[in-house]
């Protein structure tokens, strides 16, 4: 009996230490999820795909959603020292905007297949969004100590997301608050972005555990493009096609890096590759449809499979490495 107790005692005990360890940024799963349903959504638009795929991935989001969140609630209750800390780290900090993106392309997907959510759900998340935004912006312009080798792609994320607001939120109605969304994220990604090239360049190399988020560049041209041409009447016009050639240029500077970020050790930053994947994939799409450009229309559903593929892969990877314990362990 007594060896029982301390075999509960210790699972208890490893559960525990489990939760106090869950990362911010195991919520980059909703982000890539979301972005393979609005990307299956898209090649069912074009007739390659019946609606049920995107239908399945939304599906997968929610529940990682739930999940992940109801964890992390979990983890704020009993470990609140532990979400400090992440708050307090110069690197994690911008990983707490993907709660927000993530709920936001959540809505996106939803009001893409028509669900009476989407509204509610895009509301919570550009409320949340905006609330974790000021926090992050206010802490990096405040008197934090940062340094220049702090700075890497995730600080990207804040202004992912408030490029994200308009996709869904322009078409509910929401004219005036997606403009501000848009106009934050542009001129936020014009500056992050010449901060972390003078970081990439000038600097030591990214850790490895973020070499991954290398891939994160392609995003905020890809997701901007989007919101600009849904808030433009579906033209394509001359901006709308900079952003998207933008989103094509980082694809090809990062293709090089792509021999290097594959011998990488797994760890969960990889999911840091899947939503670039579908933001690319749906701009691609979108773009070649608009422009009557068939081959980028091809870009786009290649690129699908291989998101397929890659979240398939880093499912299996996050399971495998979870029950091995090599997740949600201190660093």
């Amino acid at each position: 009996m007594t060896g029982n107790v301390e075999i509960s005692g210790h699972a208890a005990a490893q559960a525990d230490s489990w939760l106090k360890h869950l990362p911010i940024g195991l919520f980059a799963m909703v982000m890539g999820l979301a972005g393979l349903s609005l990307s299956a959504w898209t090649m069912a638009r074009l007739g390659m795909l019946p609606q049920a795929v995107a239908s399945v991935a939304l599906m997968a989001a929610v529940l990682a959603f739930l999940s992940i969140g109801g964890l992390y609630l979990l983890k704020l209750l009993r470990h609140s020292e532990a979400v400090r800390a992440e708050w307090s780290n110069p690197v994690r900090i911008a990983f707490f905007p993907v709660i927000s993106v993530g709920l936001l392309l959540v809505a996106t997907a939803m009001h893409r297949l028509g669900l009476a959510l989407a509204e509610p759900v895009w509301m919570a998340g550009t409320a949340a969004h905006l609330v974790l935004v000021i926090g992050v912006f206010s802490a990096w312009i405040g008197h934090r100590p940062f340094q220049t080798i702090h700075l890497n792609p995730v600080w990207f994320i804040p202004a992912v997301g408030t490029g994200a607001v308009p996709l869904a939120g322009f078409p509910m109605g929401y004219v005036e608050i997606s403009w501000l969304f848009l106009a934050i994220g542009l001129t936020f990604w014009l500056v992050l972005l010449t901060l972390v090239f003078n970081r990439l360049v000038f600097h030591d190399p990214l850790p490895e555990k973020l070499a991954p988020t290398l891939v994160i560049m392609i995003a905020p041209p890809a997701v901007c493009f989007l919101a600009w041409t849904t808030m433009s009447g579906g033209v394509l016009d001359a901006f709308g096609r900079i952003l998207f050639y933008l989103a094509i240029l980082f694809t090809l500077l990062v293709l090089p890096q792509l021999p290097r970020l594959a011998r990488l050790r797994f760890s969960l930053s990889w999911w840091a590759y899947s939503f670039p994947l579908a933001a690319l994939s749906v701009a691609s799409m979108t773009y070649g449809q608009m422009a009557g450009v068939m081959p980028l229309i091809w870009l786009g559903e290649a690129v699908f499979v291989l998101l397929v593929l890659l979240i398939a892969l880093l499912l299996w990877r996050t399971l495998r490495a979870a029950m091995k314990g090599e997740i949600c362990v201190p660093e």
